[in-house]
């Protein structure tokens, strides 16, 4: 178990569950807080239910949990007691004690048959006293079928279960007698109306035989068939403001439920509802479908979470990431951020360049600045960092004391600090990653640094190793051409030697070995 999820599901019926699978082949981090008490589990099967028709109730609980757990989603056992919300998210209490916290809450936790007040009714509901024709009607076909009235709906009940069978009986039970009209229907459709209150059930052998009236008569059916009020299992939500409504159908108030929109959206942020608790008359298929629909609401609500939150942190760690800070917090956080080795494209161009003076932009742990000073070359290392510096100069040490007084380490950040113009026979940048205006201004800077005859080179990360496996820090618009810098030079003071995307090869994070791309200006100062 975690502490913290992207979703908690109150309830693991079929919406809950569908709504978990949903999240879970969606990479979502969620937990499914079920209390076991399904109220289809009186019934034998499942119908309607095309490739699974006539399941029980239980086994498709059982594999859907299956499949739930198998992509990663978790299962807990227990009564959700309490849901509070804290800033942007929600605690959730099971059983008065375990506490999780959700940053999305799914709640599918159905309703419960409210059964008028008859001695033996739910002891028999699900199994010969039945409210839907469509749930149980094939099963109970041509048998004797009382209706027990409790109100408008009743009257609607005669007509469906007519359909399965030519012997429903009407039980009036107290309500009035039908007027003109559906009396008429119910003789045109052989339907016998039984007056005055029902008193009680007969069983025999476990089997329904029929009901005792009031007045002592006996009416003999198999089936009774029972309009119960539904509502909605919403205590979980009332803590949250959130209360059910009645609902309506053919005259008469079925039941409450939350409303909720299309998608199962509360009024609350953070919160939907799916399947009964939503709906009333949703049938198995339809409450999957609306935990489905719901769960790809509540995703594409994390993903613009998740979007806000990354922009965010990209945007700080853009702030942070060139300032003084953050390079001392880069290099503190390793021994050696760097191979030790001089970058390639140095090698490349400045081998046989004639020594003079260097001016080594960004030096980091020194690398580049002892190759240049083992080559004659009188050297400038500057860096923002000092522990960079510090190690830089351990190297040159390590190198010989005669190399290290040919470096002097300097540490300035090269944005603000002064850079002497016409003083270097060499400026080296590699890799400097800036925001286009700080690295336009800062080039501009170091090309003013160059002699008359000196070079400038200028080697960077090319825009395409976004495209591959390199695992470049993701800030395209620091990514730059050799063209792009080039376009830059003013043409009457310097001659574009090079400018071009050069490739070599590197190891990935994974260890494969892959071709990446260094954009490389190589300049002459006119």
């Amino acid at each position: 178990m975690d502490d913290r999820y992207d979703v908690v599901v109150v309830g693991g019926g079929a919406a809950g569950l569908a709504g978990a699978l949903t999240l879970a082949r969606a990479r979502r981090s969620v937990l499914v807080v079920d209390a076991g008490e399904p109220r289809n589990s009186p019934a034998a099967g499942v119908h309607t239910y095309p490739g699974l028709e006539g399941i029980p109730p239980a086994r498709l609980a059982a594999i859907s949990r299956e499949e739930v757990t198998g992509y990663g989603g978790q299962l807990m056992t227990g009564q959700v007691t309490g849901v509070d919300r804290v800033g942007e998210e929600f605690t959730v209490t099971v059983d008065g004690g375990r506490q999780v916290r959700a940053r999305r809450l799914l709640v599918t936790t159905g309703l419960v048959d409210e059964l008028p007040p008859l001695p033996g009714l739910a002891q028999r509901w699900g199994r010969d006293v039945l409210h839907c024709p469509y749930c149980h009607g094939w099963e109970v076909a041509d048998k004797r079928i009382a209706v027990l009235a409790t109100g408008p709906l009743s009257a609607h009940q005669v007509r469906l279960w007519r359909q399965w069978s030519d012997q429903v009986l009407f039980l009036l039970h107290g309500q009035p007698a039908p007027q003109a009209e559906e009396a008429e229907w119910m003789a045109a459709l052989e339907v016998a109306v039984v007056p005055g209150p029902v008193a009680g059930l007969r069983v025999q052998d476990d089997r329904l035989t029929g009901v005792r009236l009031a007045s002592g008569e006996q009416v003999d059916c198999e089936v009774l068939v029972v309009a119960s009020r539904l509502t909605a299992r919403a205590q979980v939500l009332s803590s949250l403001g959130l209360t059910a409504e009645p609902v309506e159908r053919h005259g008469q108030v079925i039941g409450e439920q939350v409303p909720s929109g299309p998608a199962g959206a509360t009024s609350v942020p953070g919160v939907w509802v799916a399947g009964n608790v939503a709906d009333l008359t949703a049938k198995v298929i339809p409450s999957a479908a609306a935990g489905i629909t719901a769960a790809a609401a509540i995703n594409a609500d994390l993903v613009e979470a998740d979007t806000r939150e990354a922009v965010a942190r990209h945007r700080r760690q853009r702030e942070e990431a060139f300032t003084e800070a953050g390079w001392e917090q880069r290099y503190q956080q390793r021994p050696a951020v760097w191979s030790g080795r001089p970058n390639p494209q140095l090698v490349a161009e400045v081998s046989e360049v004639t020594p003079g003076r260097a001016l080594d932009v960004g030096c980091g742990e020194g690398a580049d600045a002892v190759w240049l000073a083992e080559r004659g070359w009188r050297v400038t290392g500057v860096d923002i960092s000092t522990t960079a510096l510090e190690r830089a100069a351990r190297h040159a040490r390590a190198a010989g004391e005669l190399l290290a007084q040919r470096i002097e380490w300097v540490h300035t950040d090269l944005l603000h600090g002064e850079v002497k113009e016409g003083a270097y026979d060499l400026v080296s940048a590699q890799f400097m990653h800036l925001p286009p205006q700080d690295r336009r201004e800062l080039y501009a800077r170091l090309a003013a640094a160059v002699a008359p005859g000196g070079l400038l080179l200028i080697v960077g990360h090319h825009p395409q190793d976004l495209w591959s496996r390199a695992h470049r820090m993701h800030y395209p618009e620091m990514m730059f051409t050799a063209e792009q810098v080039a376009a830059d030079l003013d043409p009457q003071r310097f001659e574009v030697l090079v400018a071009q995307a050069r490739p070599r090869t590197a190891v990935d994070p994974q260890g494969h070995e892959i071709s990446v791309h260094d954009a490389v200006l190589l300049a002459r100062r006119r």
